[in-house]
């Protein structure tokens, strides 16, 4: 791809505006930096430790199992982990046996699990030896294309007299049956030798991942992102980067080799946790602090905090309500947060404030990008030098990336610095399309000036010095702490409530998460219902961050002439009465 022309005086000093080596499977990541070096630890998981050669082991091991268990290059495998230290190995030994990662949401019900297990059509699920997550997948494997569970238990990830302890007190979560047709991943690994199959891979259009969105439409779909979707996006995130690495230091790019620690505090399922910590981690050697559940410890965050502390993190990737978390902890003063040097935010707006407070108790530098599960996921980003950056703007498009605006009634013709309209996207971090979904490419992309560009579905506009803002969302989307809730996905499932009639779902303000998910609800006639009632139906039913807060029932729902309901009367009433 020819090099861009990004017309701005402030383009960061010394970032190409092309990328040219990353045509490469996505698992030479680990296997280049395990060469290079296979004694640095790559995860950190309550103590413990793993290097990359032992990293690099058991996910050749992984592939080598997979590869005996029949699957072959395309064939599809879930992950349904939350940052455990089994995860990095599994996926890029899912990779190694030329399958196809499909990255799972761990806290979705057995429902909602089931829906993707069919729809990517998963020969094979990981998922985690605990009292909630293994019952759903043995739930939701009915009637799917899946032949072999693998569980993964923590305590061989433990230091020993932890684990020890753990065991013997009940403190390590595990189920309370295993059918004995599932296999243990101890076991598995163990029987395994580290011999990877011989691949022909296709970096540029063989799918290496399938993560699940709404996309535009707000119907769950597999967004097929090939090897260098990603390869692109981690090696175009690692030119931009420029940090100071110490104080008085002048910026340079991110050091390999053990300098810098992630944490691994954002969900690796979805794409921004993915490529933004652990596949930059990975990329540059760097260790990575496993939190598998970062509202952990009392009050929440605090088990991250005191991580940060610990390991002396000095790199995070996090949604707005992570900062916001962090910068508004009670017990704040009380940690140590200086070893942050740099951090990226993305998901959702930062509040200047959050951001102000955050940088001014770390000493780090907060920027922010933007992109979608589509695009794995970076698009854009604000320079990492705090003369450059524009708060409230999303930056510039990354290398090799274009981005246009383009009318909202005819994505074909594009507007003017200033105007705004539809966000369209050009670069190769663009996903391949969506898994069985014709339709849906059909309608996802455009051809501008003789090259593909995908609709993001975001409104916008590019200012005078070139930086993108975002100003709205063109659908109904709700953004709930950086997670996508698509209303028409919790509408089909209340649908399904017997007593449940019509049902239209919006997003209100909500000063921690950004915005919480209420729901309309008409009754069948004769039908009675209280809020309790239908909010239990919902944890039952779906997953927590997709769930209605707030149950409002009404005799009747605005619906247009043609009989489509009205969310945006809905949203106006809600803004109204909310202030």
């Amino acid at each position: 791809m020819t090099a861009q022309a990004w017309t701005t005086p402030h383009w960061p000093e010394g970032v190409s505006h092309t990328i040219t080596a990353y045509h490469f499977p996505l698992f030479h990541l680990l296997d280049d930096t395990a060469q290079r070096y296979p004694d640095n630890v790559f995860t950190i998981f309550a103590g413990a430790t793993k290097s990359f050669a032992q990293v690099k082991d058991t996910a050749d091991r992984i592939a080598n199992f997979l590869a005996a268990r029949g699957i072959r290059k395309g064939d599809k495998v879930a992950i349904f982990l939350p940052n455990l230290p089994q995860f990095p190995e599994i996926f890029f030994g899912i990779l190694k046996a030329g399958a196809v990662a499909v990255n799972c949401n761990p806290v979705y019900t057995a429902r909602e699990l089931n829906q993707q297990l069919k729809d990517s059509e998963s020969r094979v699920v990981f998922c985690m030896d605990h009292p909630v997550f293994y019952p759903n997948t043995a739930a939701a494997i009915a009637g799917t294309a899946v032949e072999t569970v693998v569980v993964c238990n923590i305590k061989s990830y433990l230091p020993k007299l932890k684990g020890l302890l753990g065991g013997l007190l009940g403190k390590i979560p595990k189920a309370e049956k295993i059918a004995p047709e599932h296999l243990l991943f101890d076991a598995v690994v163990s029987g395994a030798t580290p011999a990877p199959p011989a691949l022909d891979i296709d970096p540029a259009t063989d799918t290496a991942v399938m993560l699940y969105t709404g996309g535009t439409t707000g119907r769950p779909k597999g967004a097929e992102l090939v090897h260098t979707n990603f390869t692109h996006n981690v090696a175009a995130a690692v030119e931009w980067c420029r940090l100071a690495h110490e104080a008085g230091r002048p910026a340079e790019k991110l050091r390999k080799g053990g300098f810098h620690t992630v944490l691994g505090v954002l969900p690796w399922y979805h794409s921004f946790g993915l490529t933004a910590a652990l596949l930059i981690a990975a990329s540059t050697g760097s260790r990575i602090v496993c939190i598998p559940d970062p509202r952990a410890g009392n009050p929440p965050f605090t088990e991250a905090l005191k991580a940060v502390e610990k390991y002396k993190v000095t790199f995070m990737a996090g949604v707005p309500t992570i900062f916001v978390a962090f910068a508004n902890h009670p017990d704040l003063a009380n940690f140590n947060l200086s070893s942050f040097i740099g951090c990226i935010s993305g998901g959702a707006p930062l509040p200047p404030e959050v951001c102000r407070r955050f940088e001014e108790k770390t000493g780090s530098i907060i920027f922010e990008a933007y992109g979608l599960t589509e695009t794995a996921p970076a698009l854009t980003a604000n320079p990492t030098c705090p003369d450059s950056r524009k708060i409230g703007s999303i930056g510039f498009p990354l290398p090799d990336t274009d981005v246009k605006i383009v009318q909202l009634d005819d994505p074909t013709k594009e507007l003017p610095r200033g105007e705004n309209g539809e966000l369209a996207a050009c670069g190769p971090q663009v996903m391949k399309g969506y898994w069985k979904r014709p339709d849906d490419n059909e309608a996802a992309f455009v051809a501008l000036d003789d090259r593909r560009y995908f609709l993001t579905g975001d409104i916008g506009h590019i200012d005078e010095e070139g930086y993108v803002v975002i100003t709205d969302r063109k659908k109904d989307m709700v953004l709930v702490g950086g997670f996508n809730v698509y209303p028409r996905d919790v509408e089909d499932i209340l649908y399904t409530h017997p007593k449940v009639e019509l049902a239209a779902v919006i997003g209100v303000p909500d000063a921690k998460s950004g915005e919480r998910v209420k729901a309309y609800l008409k009754l069948k006639a004769g039908q009675r219902a209280t809020e309790e009632e239908i909010l239990a139906f919902c944890r039952e039913n779906m997953a927590g961050y997709k769930r209605p807060r707030e149950i409002e029932f009404r005799d009747e729902i605005p619906m247009s002439n043609v009989g489509k309901v009205l969310r945006r009367v809905l949203r106006e009433e809600a803004l109204g009465h909310h202030g």
